[in-house]
Formats: C-alpha cells, structure tokens, sequence
C-alpha cells in the first residue's frame, strides 16, 4: 500500500483507513484487473443529458453493469442507442469515487449480431423514410434535353472518366460543370452537402449527378450521411444518385429524384444520343413537311371548290337577292314599327282613361250613383219584405180563423159546461138528471136542465 499517503492511524495493532483510501484502492485495482476487456449485454436505462455523454446500464439473465460513454469517445458513433439494444462494448472497468460505485469506461462499441455500419444505415433510413424524405410526391422531373449537366464526384476516380466518356460518345458539345469532392473519409459528406447547396445557389446547372464507383460499405458511407440526404431533398435541382455498382444502395438512392445503378448508366439516362436527336428531328421534319403539304392540298381543293360556286361565277345574281331580302326586311320592319306605334297609342288612350275614371271626382259620383242604386234596391227589398210577411200572416190567420171553436160554432156545433162551474162536458155520465147546463151556440148561451140522461158511444 506504498502508493497511498495514509493518513490512517493505528488502532491497537489494527491499521484503519479512509473510505476515499479504500475507494481509491479498489479503483486502482480494478483499473490494472480489468483493463481493455469486452463486455457483451442489453442496453437498458439510456440517458444522454446535455453534456454530451452516455449513461447506460449493460444487463444479461442475472446481473447488471453501469457504463459511461464521455463525448470525446461518441463522436464517432455511427448509429443510434437505444433501450433493449444488444451490444458488445470495449472499454476499462473504474469506480466513480463520490457514490463509491464501479462502472465500465466505454471506448468502443457495437451491435451484437450486425455492423455498426449496417445498423445505423437502417436507422437512419427508417428514420427519413417516416419523416416523407422517400416519398414519391417530392420527386422532380428531369429535363428531356438539359443544357448544363452539374457533377459531383472525385476529379480523380474512374466515375467521373466513364461519364465524360459517355457524354462525349452520346453528346459531343453538351456543356459540364464538375464539382470536385472528397467522396470518401472525413469531411467528405460536408463537402458534398456543401456542393448540392452551392449549385443550387447559383444556379448552375438543370440537373445535378452524384457519382462515385463501387466499394465496400465503409467506402460508400458518404452517401450514407445524414447531412447529405437532407441536402438532396432540399434541392430545386433535379439529383441523380450514382453511387456504386448496380448492387449497391445508398440512403441518397432512396432521397434523390432518380437512381442510376452505376455513374455510366447515369450519363446515358441525363443524355440522349445526339445521333437519335438527329434522327427524331429528321423523322418528325419529314412528317411535319408531308403534314403541311397535305394540309395545303386540302385547303387548295377546298378553295377551288368554293370558287366553282354560283356566288363566286355570278355574283350580281346573289347580290340581287340579297338587296331583295333587304327590301322586305325593310318593308317589314316598317310594317312592325306602324304597329308596335298603334298598339302603344291603343295602350296609352286606355291608360288615359283608366287615370280619368280614377279621379276623385269621377269616384264621387260613380260611388254616389252606386249609393243611390242601393238605396232603390233597399227600398225595394224592404216593400217585397213586408209583402211577404203581409201574405204569411194572412195565411196564418185563415188558418187560425179555421182552427177557431167559433167557426165550429158556426157550422151547428154547441159547447156543454156544467152550471154554475162552467166544467166542460165530455161524456153524458158527467150530469145527471135535473143538473143545469150552460150551452153556447153561435150566437148566445142558453141554461137547460137536464130531464134525461141516454148511455152510449
């Protein structure tokens, strides 16, 4: 324990250290034991403040293992952390002293089961590809003949020779803009992010090609970036991505407006055959030409069929007709103004008169004239009226003149009351024998007294 300036003290026989001794003795310890090991497991409880470096736990079936990742050491870290990741990581095992805790020193890792490289390509893919960076709607069309072709690739690799040697062979004279790039290393996505942004701006070219030969993953990785998928999708060029053999795929494939399989295939798909131009210019000059001259005879025929017609051989007879056709227009056109101009006097005159019936003077008198009317039509009503009910009440009282006991009377009846009560007789049994009776005739009364009474029906 010579490393160590002790500041223990001896209890007894017994020598007692400091946690921070004790701490910083296990720390060195396990830093010589366990130095520069691998270390394979479950990432869980992810966390990635603002500082920039990575705190995670390593888990397997029974244990758990701490790790820290400094900023210095991920800068490189292709792909993504996350949660449940299977990984192998390289790195040294320490103790972190404040919390007396050890942790595994992370300098390196990976996935378990696939490159880094691969995973972070399907990561980042998956990624653009829900943002909508693949999708078909963003894609540009390109121009049929373009007159500036931009190329970015190294001035150097053999992409650049084969599409020089193919635009040379298809297109003599077509105008080229190369701009150079690293297409592999560091820094070589930026630059090439960079030289999408810069012909843009300046609008340099109406279509751009990114071009580059085949390679392994690590080679091709470029094409891989972020940084540069997003500079294709921003641009108001239409890109082709050529990257690589017919095999390869690149995440710039996915954004740009077209994939090339190789950058030769791209020179032929940017640029037609002049020859070929030549040959559909020729064809369709020759079918515009036999077009205009069948035009022409047709419109000729036409021509001289119209020139065989009458108006064309006489034309005083048509112009003889039509002067006839003026005249009667003009007759009737004289006839319909006569009496369109009768019809409006015929409306105005009875206009005229509706206004002098609707004067107050003329209402006054009609309403007076009707007034009088009414009062003889009153007059009349009321006299046939009580006419009416004179005739009713004359036959009413016939009728009560006939219903009368007098008019019974009249014809030799008699009425019997009984005397002096004056009781109405009905029947012989209501008197007797030597009752008085009080009988009215027609015209008087008489008493009598009854000398018999005769029973019957």
């Amino acid at each position: 324990m010579e490393l160590f300036d002790s500041e223990s003290e001896p209890l007894g026989e017994k020598k007692v250290f400091s946690v921070t001794e004790i701490t910083r003795m296990i720390r060195y310890s396990l830093e010589a034991d366990f130095s520069g090991i691998w270390v394979k497991g479950e990432i869980s409880n992810l966390r990635i403040p603002s500082s920039g470096h990575i705190y995670l736990t390593l888990k397997d079936e029974s244990s758990q293992l701490k790790g820290v990742m400094f900023k210095f050491q991920n800068r490189n870290l292709k792909f993504q952390l996350e949660d449940g990741l299977r990984v192998i990581v390289f790195g040294n095992i320490s103790v972190y002293e404040p919390r007396g805790e050890y942790q595994l020193i992370i300098e390196h890792i990976e996935p378990k089961g696939i490159g880094a490289l691969q995973l972070a390509y399907e990561q980042l893919k998956e990624r653009l590809y829900k943002e909508g960076l693949f999708d078909k709607k963003h894609k540009k069309p390109l121009s049929v003949l373009p007159r500036k072709i931009g190329i970015i690739t190294s001035p150097t690799g053999a992409a650049i020779r084969d599409i020089l040697m193919i635009m040379e062979r298809r297109f003599a004279n077509i105008h080229m803009l190369i701009y150079p790039v690293r297409v592999q290393g560091e820094g070589s996505a930026q630059e090439i992010a960079l030289a999408i942004e810069e012909m843009n701006s300046i609008k340099a070219a109406d279509v751009l090609i990114l071009a580059r030969g085949g390679g392994s993953i690590e080679d091709l990785w470029s094409f891989n970036e972020e940084i540069v998928a997003r500079a294709i999708f921003r641009s108001r060029i239409p890109v082709i991505s050529a990257v690589g053999h017919e095999i390869d795929y690149t995440i710039s494939d996915f954004v740009a407006d077209l994939r090339a399989p190789t950058p030769s295939a791209a020179a032929e798909m940017v640029v037609q055959s002049k020859e070929e131009l030549l040959k559909r210019v020729k064809m369709n000059y020759d079918l515009l030409a036999r077009s205009v001259i069948s035009y022409i005879n047709q419109q000729r025929s036409s021509l001289d069929s119209i020139l065989r017609r009458k108006i064309f051989i006489y034309p005083e007879r048509t112009i003889n007709q039509y002067q006839q056709r003026v005249d009667e227009f003009n007759i009737r056109l004289k006839r319909d103004i006569l009496q369109s101009v009768n019809k409006t006097r015929e409306a105005s005159n009875s206009l005229k008169k509706n206004i002098l019936h609707l004067t107050p003077k003329t209402k006054i008198s009609n309403t007076r004239n009707a007034l009088h009317t009414l009062q003889k039509e009153m007059a009349n009503l009321i006299t046939y009226r009580m006419e009416m009910k004179r005739e009713n009440l004359k036959g009413i009282l016939e009728a009560l003149d006939i219903l009368s006991p007098l008019s019974v009377l009249a014809r030799g009846y008699s009425i019997c009351r009984k005397h002096p009560s004056m009781t109405l007789i009905k029947e012989s049994s209501s008197v007797s024998k030597g009752d008085k009776v009080n009988v009215r005739v027609s015209k008087g009364e008489m008493i009598c007294e009854v000398k018999n009474v005769l029973e019957g029906a």
